[in-house]
């Protein structure tokens, strides 16, 4: 999170003087639905479902997209463990692939992944990078696999001038702590498809959907027993504030990171970027041509991170998939699942992942810094550089 201040405070008094806390309400202020609509406004999309985490939108667009036991669905080996574990929560199998030098997933190693079994991939836009979503598509269309972004670390990011998170059938953001919008915890499911929407609505509040408001109003779809992801009206109402910051929060990150490569550009390469226009710039990666170099970098730069060594972002740090603990409960595990046997997660599937994300390092970007602090950045980082 980067901004925050006296307008999230009257926000939130706002929704306390209401007595309104309950995200259905009679009149008030309706903050859950505002930004709802908001959201979509901005984002240029149908449906908006604001919840409790980004894991539970990938979970919801999962169920939307009917996904279960028996089917298959592509991960990236560089991405929070969270992606494969909502693969996990409904009852499919995640299949690693590799990323190629841009640190996104590879499309032509999703295409080799692809089995009967695929029903779809989940492209994740790490770091604030967009995928190479043309190739992706492409590849899906080919293959009649869904597409679902990740858009957890890329909150109004984009790829040739649409945002990411609109591109596939459905996408997912988060809104935790770490993000550059953020109410402390959320996420949100984005689709233009209607039946996603439907079902991954009913799914994310199945306890109260049918019983508040009209929220199944013209809906096709069935209630049904889902989960518990309602969120309320102080999380909206901050939210609502912080996504008037994301522009410009966007438009700060994006000119001081130019401004910074610029001064780094006769020391040191970058890493390959698939829409350099559309990157939400939450940090600045650099590209090294062996291991140890990277190393060197960090041991001199303690605060940057080489992303081959991030635990539970890359994929053989995750411990739950490899030992198949899918469910506290064996009968509730996934991985027992008789429509899933035979299924491995190797944990040397993607070693040349492992390669490319060992030779490259992270740097965050402030938004807030000044001439001044970029200056002295950049001379922090000439100086790691030169060994």
């Amino acid at each position: 999170m980067y901004r925050m201040g006296k307008e999230e405070v009257d926000a939130v008094a706002r929704v306390i003087y209401s007595k309104k806390l309950f995200k259905v309400n009679d009149g008030a202020n309706q903050e859950v639905a505002n930004f709802e609509k908001e959201m979509r406004e901005k984002m240029c999309i149908k449906h908006a479902v604001l919840m409790t985490s980004g894991f539970g939108a990938l979970q919801a667009a999962l169920v939307g997209m009917n996904i279960g036991p028996g089917d298959e669905v592509i991960v990236p080996a560089y991405t929070y463990i969270a992606t494969a574990m909502a693969v996990v929560s409904v009852g499919a199998m995640p299949v690693v692939a590799e990323i190629d030098d841009s640190l996104m997933i590879d499309p032509y190693d999703i295409e080799k992944k692809i089995t009967p079994k695929t029903k779809a991939v989940i492209p994740v836009h790490m770091g604030g990078y967009p995928c190479d979503m043309d190739a992706i598509m492409a590849v899906a269309k080919k293959h009649n696999i869904k597409v679902l972004e990740d858009a957890c670390q890329a909150v109004g990011g984009s790829y040739k001038g649409k945002r990411l998170s609109t591109i596939g059938d459905a996408g997912a953001f988060s809104f935790n702590y770490f993000k550059n919008i953020s109410a402390g915890e959320g996420g949100a499911l984005m689709t233009n498809d209607k039946e996603i929407f439907e079902n991954g609505l009913i799914f994310h509040d199945s306890c109260a959907i049918a019983y508040f408001g009209d929220q199944m109003s013209g809906f096709s779809a069935e209630p049904f027993c889902g989960t518990e992801m309602r969120t309320n009206e102080i999380t909206a109402a901050i939210m609502r504030v912080q996504l008037t910051r994301l522009d410009g929060i966007l438009d700060d990150l994006r000119k001081n990171k130019k401004k910074l490569m610029a001064l780094l550009a006769p020391y040191t390469e970058f890493v390959v970027s698939n829409d350099p226009e559309g990157e939400c710039s939450c940090k600045i990666t650099l590209k090294f041509d062996s291991k140890q170099k990277a190393l060197d970098f960090k041991e001199k730069m303690p605060s940057a991170s080489i992303p081959a060594y991030l635990g539970k972002h890359v994929y053989n740090d995750w411990k739950m998939i490899i030992e198949k603990r899918g469910a506290r409960n064996p009968r509730m595990n996934p991985f027992l699942f008789e429509e899933n046997r035979g299924f491995e997660f190797p944990v040397d599937a993607c070693e040349k992942s492992l390669e490319i994300l060992a030779k490259h390092a992270h740097i965050e970007i402030n938004p807030d810094w000044t001439e001044e602090d970029i200056k002295a950045k950049a001379d922090e980082i000439i100086a790691a550089l030169k060994q």
